[in-house]
């Protein structure tokens, strides 16, 4: 049961012991004496927003638009919708959505009536979904009807006998599924939640949960407050000179964490944001010209296959002021691939769900000295390179990044071993990512993930070092490395390609070019293609799944 006790300031602060989180005094008044938590929370700015410019529009997707006044009077309508099906304070809220103007819509709403936003991607299926509203204790779900094909209210409605704690789903669209309330009904038929009754969220209550991409096994449960999550998008739109007059074109999903903080950046800075439902290259170009788009945060295969749409110079893509790449490192060949042939500054960023923005390049760098970095340390952000004892390591040598600001999480729900291994004795946050600093600047590489390390008999490397070379083969789309149980040595490199339209290429092809670059042990010995790569939605490839899929292989021809 969810306790409710009120402060000096008349602020209802969340209580629940479950939502166990890392925040101390001694944390908060750090960050609140520095004013990078200026306790606030969201509602602000969408009431800012309706006040100042109400006719302004925000959101657009490709079904509609709507305004900053309408998109404050939907928010306030279903905050109240939620409230009469029994949604209050504390209460776990997941979210399955594309990318269209329902979301903000229930995201957003969530704060007034104090419950807990658990936003999850739209391509999750029935095993993910379980597994998340299950370990979440979710009580409501609210999901698209349909998308790209996929019915998620009968997902739904099979798996609400294992789950008991899930008392109620709203579906967005027409469905045939019965026992599940209709979110446009709802919000025709409220009326706006009466401000003396709202809940006053404290900015440092969890007020939104997400799981990680999974990349090496079940996700874990990311906490945020306000305050976490308010500076991430203060520092990129101040860092990135973000002002009203900008329009973001987010075809990133904002079922994930850089997606949803696009979405923030847009009212926070009184901007619009054009929503896109699925990537798709030559319709990303048609966007960029109809709206006159200006920011786009993306993952580095969404950039490659812009730049292999054939006729992609016919496009006007002049209003681009910048591209912010990210999720994934980007390889050196695609950045300056970009540079060369397309308008607008492309940065790259790191961050995670974990840490909010990090470390991003400059628009003052200079490109040929920080491509293939990830730039330095933003605003209050601060960052080691660390061994596995959690020793600072060296200036240039390899190590562990790990992470410490006002943007990292809370702490990983429900999880307290995760949270025992991932975050040192001194509280700074164990990223996973190795990497170094490569000059006096301060600017960081990233090198590989701890768990992506290719170990073949003894010998030990990261395949970004190898995959960064095969990016300049003319014949590869896409490129990874993995590593494939072997007897003898432990592992043997797979290579596995997608590779452009009309080319070819072979095993020799691939080892001729490495050959005298790397050591013989790095080279690939087997060749798998492909016609797409498991990425995650943020651009990371599933590494776990394409060893896997690799290994059916073998075991099928043998």
């Amino acid at each position: 049961m969810t306790a409710l006790t009120v402060n000096a300031q008349g602020i209802n602060l969340l209580t629940t012991p479950q939502y166990k989180t890392r925040l101390t005094a001694s944390l908060r008044k750090r960050f609140a004496d520095s004013h990078a938590w200026h306790d606030v929370t969201f509602y602000h700015y969408i009431e800012k927003g309706a006040a100042e410019y109400p006719d302004r529009i925000v959101f657009t997707d490709e079904r509609r638009s709507l305004t900053y006044r309408q998109l404050k009077e939907q928010v306030d309508r279903c905050a109240s919708f939620f409230r009469s099906l029994g949604i209050g304070a504390g209460d776990v809220v997941t979210m399955q959505f594309p990318n269209r103007v329902e979301f903000p819509i229930v995201f957003f709403c969530l704060e007034l009536i104090g419950a807990i936003a658990n936003k999850i991607s739209p391509d999750f299926r029935r095993r993910e979904v379980e597994y998340i509203l299950r370990f979440s204790n979710s009580k409501a779900f609210v999901c698209a009807a349909n998308f790209k094909g996929f019915d998620y209210a009968a997902m739904i409605d099979e798996l609400r006998p294992e789950l008991p704690n899930l008392k109620t789903v709203v579906v967005a669209g027409e469905t045939t599924i019965q026992n599940v309330s209709s979110l446009e009904a709802g919000l025709a038929s409220a009326t706006p939640i009466d401000p003396s009754t709202r809940v006053h969220t404290s900015p440092d209550a969890v007020m939104r949960m997400a799981f990680t991409s999974g990349t090496t096994g079940d996700p874990k449960g990311v906490m945020h407050s306000f305050n976490t999550t308010l500076y991430a998008v203060e520092v990129i739109n101040r860092e990135m000179n973000v002002t009203r007059d900008e329009v973001f074109l987010i075809w990133l999903p904002v079922g994930l964490n850089w997606g949803y903080i696009t979405l923030m950046q847009a009212v926070m800075a009184g901007a619009q944001a054009v929503l896109m439902e699925r990537f798709q290259a030559a319709r990303a170009l048609e966007l960029i010209e109809k709206y006159r788009a200006t920011f786009i945060p993306t993952a580095p295969a969404s950039i490659l296959a812009i730049l292999n749409v054939p006729d992609f110079k016919k496009y006007d893509c002049s209003s681009l002021r910048v591209v912010v790449t990210g999720g994934a490192s980007a390889a050196i060949e695609t950045i300056r691939a970009y540079q060369k042939r397309m308008k607008g500054h492309l940065l790259e960023l790191y961050g995670m769900l974990e840490t909010g923005f990090h470390t991003f390049t400059r628009f003052e760098d200079d490109p040929e000295k920080v491509n293939g970095t990830i730039g330095r340390i933003v605003g209050q952000m601060t960052l080691r390179i660390i061994d596995e004892a959690g020793n600072d390591l060296p200036y240039g040598e390899e190590g562990e990044i790990a992470a410490y600001g006002p943007s990292v999480h809370l702490g990983y729900f429900n999880n307290p071993t995760a949270n025992e291994e991932l975050f040192t004795a001194d509280d700074w946050f164990r990223t996973g990512d190795l990497g170094k600093y490569v000059d006096d600047a301060g600017n960081v590489m990233i090198v590989g993930r701890r768990k992506e390390m290719i170990n073949r008999g003894g010998k030990k490397y990261f395949p970004r070092e190898i995959e960064e070379i095969l990016y300049g083969h003319p014949a590869i789309l896409h490129a990874a490395v993995v590593g494939v149980s072997d007897l003898r040595l432990g592992e043997k490199n797979c290579l596995c390609v997608v590779l452009k339209p009309g080319t070819e290429m072979t095993l020799d092809d691939a080892i001729g070019m490495l050959k005298g670059q790397v050591a013989d042990y790095k080279l690939p010995e087997m060749l798998e293609f492909y016609d797409e790569l498991p990425f995650t939605p943020t651009g990371k490839i599933r590494r776990h799944v394409l060893t896997a899929d690799v290994i059916g292989r073998i075991k099928t021809r043998e």
